[in-house]
Protein backbone atom coordinates (compact mmCIF):
# COMPACT_ATOMS: atom_id res chain seq x y z
CA UNK A 1 0.00 0.00 0.00
CA UNK A 2 1.15 3.25 -0.68
CA UNK A 3 1.83 6.05 1.34
CA UNK A 4 -0.91 8.10 0.19
CA UNK A 5 -3.38 5.16 0.32
CA UNK A 6 -1.83 4.39 4.01
CA UNK A 7 -2.92 8.24 4.71
CA UNK A 8 -6.18 8.22 3.63
CA UNK A 9 -7.06 4.88 4.99
CA UNK A 10 -5.93 6.06 8.30
CA UNK A 11 -7.87 9.65 7.77
CA UNK A 12 -11.30 7.79 7.03
CA UNK A 13 -10.93 5.62 10.18
CA UNK A 14 -10.08 8.50 12.23
CA UNK A 15 -13.12 10.54 10.57
CA UNK A 16 -15.01 7.69 11.38
CA UNK A 17 -14.18 7.38 14.70
CA UNK A 18 -14.64 11.36 15.72
CA UNK A 19 -17.79 11.33 13.97
CA UNK A 20 -19.62 8.43 15.67
CA UNK A 21 -18.72 9.94 18.97
CA UNK A 22 -21.00 12.97 17.52
CA UNK A 23 -19.04 15.74 17.77
CA UNK A 24 -18.65 18.95 16.20
CA UNK A 25 -15.91 19.52 14.03
CA UNK A 26 -14.24 22.91 12.72
CA UNK A 27 -11.98 22.40 9.37
CA UNK A 28 -9.70 23.97 7.19
CA UNK A 29 -6.10 24.53 8.48
CA UNK A 30 -4.19 27.95 8.99
CA UNK A 31 -0.34 29.03 9.92
CA UNK A 32 1.64 27.51 6.53
CA UNK A 33 4.73 26.79 6.79
CA UNK A 34 6.66 29.33 5.78
CA UNK A 35 9.15 28.21 3.25
CA UNK A 36 8.21 24.49 3.65
CA UNK A 37 6.78 22.30 1.50
CA UNK A 38 3.04 22.47 0.59
CA UNK A 39 1.03 20.44 2.68
CA UNK A 40 -1.39 17.74 0.98
CA UNK A 41 -5.11 18.12 0.89
CA UNK A 42 -6.84 16.96 3.64
CA UNK A 43 -9.28 13.95 2.97
CA UNK A 44 -12.46 13.46 3.62
CA UNK A 45 -14.58 11.13 5.52
CA UNK A 46 -15.46 8.12 3.28
CA UNK A 47 -19.92 7.86 3.92
CA UNK A 48 -19.39 4.71 2.87
CA UNK A 49 -17.19 3.40 5.08
CA UNK A 50 -19.10 4.96 7.94
CA UNK A 51 -22.48 3.65 6.75
CA UNK A 52 -21.08 0.23 6.77
CA UNK A 53 -19.92 0.38 10.52
CA UNK A 54 -15.90 0.57 9.63
CA UNK A 55 -13.84 1.46 12.25
CA UNK A 56 -13.57 1.02 15.71
CA UNK A 57 -15.39 2.04 18.83
CA UNK A 58 -12.36 0.48 21.11
CA UNK A 59 -10.29 3.67 21.38
CA UNK A 60 -7.56 1.83 22.64
CA UNK A 61 -7.43 -0.66 20.06
CA UNK A 62 -7.15 2.15 17.71
CA UNK A 63 -4.89 4.71 19.32
CA UNK A 64 -3.00 1.58 20.56
CA UNK A 65 -0.50 1.46 23.29
CA UNK A 66 2.86 2.31 21.09
CA UNK A 67 5.33 2.95 23.47
CA UNK A 68 6.88 6.86 23.28
CA UNK A 69 8.94 9.16 25.24
CA UNK A 70 8.20 12.61 26.41
CA UNK A 71 11.02 15.34 27.00
CA UNK A 72 11.95 14.17 30.25
CA UNK A 73 12.79 10.60 28.66
CA UNK A 74 9.99 8.55 30.24
CA UNK A 75 8.46 5.52 28.28
CA UNK A 76 4.85 6.16 28.31
CA UNK A 77 1.74 4.49 26.12
CA UNK A 78 -0.30 6.35 23.64
CA UNK A 79 -3.61 5.18 24.94
CA UNK A 80 -3.42 4.34 28.51
CA UNK A 81 -0.49 6.72 29.72
CA UNK A 82 -1.69 9.85 27.67
CA UNK A 83 -4.89 9.32 26.55
CA UNK A 84 -7.09 7.45 28.48
CA UNK A 85 -9.57 9.55 30.68
CA UNK A 86 -8.40 12.40 29.82
CA UNK A 87 -9.41 15.72 27.80
CA UNK A 88 -6.56 16.58 25.67
CA UNK A 89 -5.52 19.04 22.83
CA UNK A 90 -3.74 17.33 20.43
CA UNK A 91 -1.10 18.77 17.71
CA UNK A 92 2.20 18.22 15.79
CA UNK A 93 5.53 20.07 15.77
CA UNK A 94 9.19 19.97 14.99
CA UNK A 95 11.82 22.01 17.39
CA UNK A 96 13.95 22.82 14.12
CA UNK A 97 10.58 24.69 12.81
CA UNK A 98 11.05 28.51 12.70
CA UNK A 99 7.58 29.89 12.09
CA UNK A 100 4.15 27.81 12.53
CA UNK A 101 5.21 25.23 15.06
CA UNK A 102 6.64 27.93 18.05
CA UNK A 103 3.77 30.41 16.68
CA UNK A 104 1.16 27.57 17.85
CA UNK A 105 2.77 26.24 20.84
CA UNK A 106 2.52 30.11 22.19
CA UNK A 107 -1.05 30.34 20.44
CA UNK A 108 -1.81 27.18 22.88
CA UNK A 109 0.02 28.47 25.99
CA UNK A 110 -2.63 31.23 26.01
CA UNK A 111 -5.14 28.85 25.81
CA UNK A 112 -4.13 27.33 28.89
CA UNK A 113 -3.67 30.82 30.58
CA UNK A 114 -7.27 31.92 28.95
CA UNK A 115 -8.45 28.73 30.90
CA UNK A 116 -7.46 29.43 34.47
CA UNK A 117 -5.92 27.02 36.57
CA UNK A 118 -8.72 25.02 37.66
CA UNK A 119 -9.85 24.30 33.90
CA UNK A 120 -6.15 23.99 32.79
CA UNK A 121 -5.53 21.77 35.31
CA UNK A 122 -8.14 19.42 33.94
CA UNK A 123 -6.34 19.10 30.15
CA UNK A 124 -3.32 17.42 29.29
CA UNK A 125 -1.68 19.13 25.92
CA UNK A 126 -0.09 16.59 23.34
CA UNK A 127 2.53 17.68 20.96
CA UNK A 128 3.68 15.11 19.04
CA UNK A 129 7.09 15.51 16.81
CA UNK A 130 7.05 15.16 13.18
CA UNK A 131 10.62 14.64 13.24
CA UNK A 132 11.60 11.66 15.54
CA UNK A 133 14.86 11.46 13.85
CA UNK A 134 16.24 14.29 15.27
CA UNK A 135 13.81 15.55 18.08
CA UNK A 136 15.12 13.89 21.38
CA UNK A 137 13.53 13.77 24.45
CA UNK A 138 16.34 16.69 24.87
CA UNK A 139 15.51 18.31 22.04
CA UNK A 140 11.72 18.92 22.87
CA UNK A 141 12.52 19.34 26.69
CA UNK A 142 14.92 22.63 25.28
CA UNK A 143 11.63 23.62 23.19
CA UNK A 144 9.11 23.19 25.96
CA UNK A 145 11.32 25.65 28.13
CA UNK A 146 12.44 27.83 25.39
CA UNK A 147 8.26 28.53 24.69
CA UNK A 148 7.54 28.70 28.46
CA UNK A 149 5.32 25.62 28.55
CA UNK A 150 7.39 22.72 30.25
CA UNK A 151 5.20 21.56 32.83
CA UNK A 152 3.19 18.17 34.13
CA UNK A 153 0.12 18.92 31.84
CA UNK A 154 2.06 19.41 28.68
CA UNK A 155 3.73 16.13 26.74
CA UNK A 156 6.03 16.38 24.36
CA UNK A 157 6.64 13.20 22.71
CA UNK A 158 8.48 11.46 20.62
CA UNK A 159 10.30 7.58 19.77
CA UNK A 160 11.12 5.06 17.01
CA UNK A 161 10.21 6.37 13.88
CA UNK A 162 8.12 3.84 13.52
CA UNK A 163 6.23 4.15 16.84
CA UNK A 164 6.40 7.80 15.86
CA UNK A 165 5.02 7.29 12.41
CA UNK A 166 2.19 4.92 13.91
CA UNK A 167 0.70 7.43 16.22
CA UNK A 168 0.40 10.20 13.82
CA UNK A 169 -1.11 7.82 11.40
CA UNK A 170 -4.02 7.08 14.00
CA UNK A 171 -5.18 10.50 15.06
CA UNK A 172 -4.27 11.00 10.98
CA UNK A 173 -1.38 13.28 10.93
CA UNK A 174 1.27 11.39 9.48
CA UNK A 175 2.76 12.57 6.13
CA UNK A 176 6.11 11.91 4.26
CA UNK A 177 8.08 15.04 5.58
CA UNK A 178 8.36 16.36 8.75
CA UNK A 179 7.64 20.22 7.15
CA UNK A 180 3.74 18.37 6.01
CA UNK A 181 2.16 18.31 9.06
CA UNK A 182 -0.93 19.59 9.39
CA UNK A 183 -1.18 22.36 11.94
CA UNK A 184 -4.81 21.87 12.97
CA UNK A 185 -5.52 21.56 16.70
CA UNK A 186 -7.10 18.26 17.41
CA UNK A 187 -8.84 18.41 21.00
CA UNK A 188 -10.93 15.29 22.39
CA UNK A 189 -12.84 14.15 25.42
CA UNK A 190 -11.76 10.44 25.24
CA UNK A 191 -13.96 8.96 27.62
CA UNK A 192 -16.53 10.53 26.30
CA UNK A 193 -15.70 9.77 22.46
CA UNK A 194 -16.22 13.71 21.83
CA UNK A 195 -13.36 15.01 19.15
CA UNK A 196 -13.11 18.50 17.60
CA UNK A 197 -10.72 19.72 15.13
CA UNK A 198 -9.69 23.24 15.40
CA UNK A 199 -7.68 25.82 13.25
CA UNK A 200 -5.18 27.51 15.14
CA UNK A 201 -6.12 31.32 14.09
CA UNK A 202 -9.02 30.57 16.62
CA UNK A 203 -9.14 33.35 19.00
CA UNK A 204 -7.39 32.15 22.12
CA UNK A 205 -10.83 32.44 24.59
CA UNK A 206 -12.98 30.59 21.94
CA UNK A 207 -10.08 27.48 21.88
CA UNK A 208 -10.56 27.72 25.72
CA UNK A 209 -14.34 27.61 26.29
CA UNK A 210 -14.33 24.78 23.61
CA UNK A 211 -12.08 22.84 25.87
CA UNK A 212 -14.55 23.82 28.65
CA UNK A 213 -17.13 21.80 27.02
CA UNK A 214 -15.18 18.99 27.09
CA UNK A 215 -14.28 19.24 30.22
CA UNK A 216 -18.18 18.66 31.08
CA UNK A 217 -19.55 15.19 31.60
CA UNK A 218 -21.84 13.90 28.90
CA UNK A 219 -25.36 13.13 30.60
CA UNK A 220 -25.60 9.74 32.34
CA UNK A 221 -21.86 9.03 31.29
Amino acid sequence: MSTATSHRAGMRAFDWLVLGGCLWILTSVAFAHEGHAPQAPEPQPAPQAMASGGGTRDAKTWFTDTVLKDQNGRELRFYSDVLKDKVVMLNVIFTHCTDACPLITRKLREVREAMGPALAAQVTFVSISSDPLNDTPEALKAFAAKQGVDGPNWLFLTGDKANVDLVLGRIGQFLPSPEQHSTQLIAGDVAGKRWSKIRPDAPPAAIAQRMQLLTQPLAGR
